[in-house]
């Protein structure tokens, strides 16, 4: 990065974050007390299970069509496992696209998934069947413009090192979010199926700095360490349920992440699997409460759907 600002000049800070996040994933599986942080489908089966379950149920009731599961940024494939599962519980068993373009990555998602099928990016999804769409965490990863006073925030060498050129009142947009939820919802209009968007972010639109590095489960300064250390910021909810609306894609959300698994039954699954393993009674409620409980990931993750007009809303929302 020092090379590079020495050679171009000042770097935005869409272009410092792109450059960095594309390194760290390229060449790691960041995932798990071994990495540097700790997804919903990582910490429970119950994540996983419900959000396959919401999809088999929103499948029901479109009348059963032949639809596709599609996952943007799936990790380890966790979540795509547990998700089919319950896909495959309702009688649906679905070829199974993966949007990746981490190597580490998708070697790992073939260990769980080996008839899986891997895309670069969402225009490369087949175009013959409904889709069941999830994005979790996917969307926060993406690359943010930050503005000060009108002007384009950017990251410049000096003789300490990496800073940024100007700090006050910002202001975040991120183009590449939204021109993956309007390649989604355009998709979604023109093949039928819906899409759950669940990130951490906020529901309205406000000022603010939201960019954030994290280490070793541990938030890290932004500017250190690029390229070792994922980066990432908000969600910004409101803006991309508008992305949708003008694809022509109906929106219903975004909810809090607790309140939406506690409709989804997440307290009898956790009863269940408790019952099935009694010595595990106290792990699955740590991880409910993790999920769900406001001071926790319950409020500060979101969840956003966006389906075709003619699709129901999916349960929960």
């Amino acid at each position: 990065m020092r090379e590079r600002i020495g050679r171009e000049g000042p770097l935005s800070v869409e272009a410092f974050m792109e450059a960095c996040n594309g390194y760290y994933y390229a060449t790691r599986d960041p995932l798990g007390a071994a990495g540097d942080f700790t997804t919903a489908p990582e910490i429970s089966q119950m994540f996983g299970e419900l959000v396959g379950a919401a999809l088999a149920d929103v499948w029901a009731r479109a009348g059963r069509p032949a639809a596709s599961y599609v996952e943007l940024g799936p990790g380890r494939g966790t979540l795509a496992s547990d998700a089919l599962r319950a896909l495959r519980s309702a009688g649906l068993q679905p070829p199974v696209h993966l949007v990746e373009t981490s190597p580490a990555l998708r070697q790992a998602q073939a260990a769980l998934l080996p008839d899986a099928r891997w895309h670069d990016d969402i225009g490369d999804l087949p175009t013959d069947r409904a889709l069941l769409v999830v994005a979790n965490e996917f969307l926060d990863a993406l690359p943010v413009r930050q503005h000060v006073g009108g002007a384009e925030r950017r990251v410049v060498l000096t003789p300490a090192g990496l800073a940024f050129e100007r700090d006050g009142e910002i202001t975040e947009t991120s183009p590449a979010r939204d021109a993956a939820v309007q390649a989604l919802g355009r998709r979604l209009v023109h093949q039928g199926g819906t899409a759950l968007l669940i990130d951490y972010g906020h529901e309205r639109t406000a000022p603010g700095d939201t960019l954030q590095a994290v280490k070793s489960h541990r938030f890290a300064t932004v500017l250190d360490q690029p390229g070792e250390q994922d980066i990432t910021s908000h969600v910004d909810f409101r803006r991309l349920a508008e992305v949708a609306r003008r694809a022509g894609a109906a929106v219903a959300g975004p909810v809090e992440q607790g309140p939406w698994l506690e409709r989804l039954g997440i307290m009898v699954r956790a009863r269940m699997l408790a019952n099935a393993a009694p010595a595990r009674a106290a792990e699955i409620e740590a991880a409910r409460a993790r999920l769900c409980r406001p001071d926790q990931m319950g409020s500060l993750f979101k969840v956003l759907a966006i389906h075709a007009p003619d699709w129901p809303t999916p349960a929960g929302l």
